[in-house]
């Protein structure tokens, strides 16, 4: 029978290892974090880094939770949604974008997973950046769909930050991640962000963010429905 008090010692031992992996990492890169190096920092035997986490990625992932945490409770001002969408997306874009070049070697290990098995980190980040993008929708103010507008800004933004950890610290160009955002938010919003696009793709992306609600269809003809919107805004200009 698993008691209380070894729930808390298991608790402890798994904070300890992710405590260990996370100062291996900031103080001597991605390279010293192996499961020997860890184990040895914490103080325990391999297998029990196996047995808490599953793997090294498992534990990286768990180091990466505990980061961000600690980053977004570290910030001053809170991640709070405005009536302003646009300026939400500029704001999370911002927040990315310093995490990535405050925990290089961190950003690193998640970029490189890739989509072989996104971290749970990534695909958290990626909800938050659906929100936001779905609100730019349902305001009409998208010229492109919602899963293209995703793609660009997660893509330029990933890009934007190991750019900049490719750069000598002292060489960076900071005011590269506005230049880039506004490149992207040129390409997918309407021409005038303030009044809503009534051309044809953005009418077209707003109807699409309602779909879901529209009353007396069923889930095939909503299906049938998406698909016949997905294919007129690829061939939109």
């Amino acid at each position: 029978m698993v008691t209380t008090q070894d729930l808390a010692s298991r608790d402890d031992v798994r904070s300890g290892i992710v405590a260990a992996a996370t100062q291996l990492l900031r103080e001597k890169g991605a390279n010293a974090v192996t499961t020997r190096a860890v184990a040895q920092a914490a103080g325990v035997q391999a297998p029990t880094i196996y047995r808490l986490f599953g793997d090294k990625d498992g534990l990286i992932d768990a180091v990466a939770e505990h980061v961000m945490a600690s980053y977004v409770s570290g910030k001053s001002a809170a991640d709070v949604a405005t009536r302003d969408p646009v300026a939400d997306l500029r704001s999370g874009w911002r927040t990315h974008v310093e995490f990535g070049l405050t925990n290089p070697e961190l950003y690193a290990l998640i970029a490189a997973r890739g989509s072989r098995t996104p971290s749970p980190a990534t695909v958290a980040g990626l909800d938050v950046l659906r929100r936001r993008v779905r609100r730019l929708a349902a305001a009409g103010l998208l010229r492109v769909d919602e899963q293209r507008a995703l793609l660009m800004i997660h893509s330029a933004g990933n890009g934007t930050i190991l750019t900049l950890l490719g750069m000598p610290a002292d060489q960076r160009d900071l005011g590269l991640g506005e230049a880039m955002l506004d490149a992207v938010l040129t390409s997918i919003l309407s021409t005038t962000p303030a009044t809503p696009d009534t051309t044809t793709n953005a009418v077209a992306v707003t109807f699409a963010t309602v779909l879901p609600d529209l009353p007396g269809l069923t889930d095939a003809e909503r299906a049938l429905m998406a698909e016949w919107l997905h294919r007129s805004l690829t061939h939109l200009p």
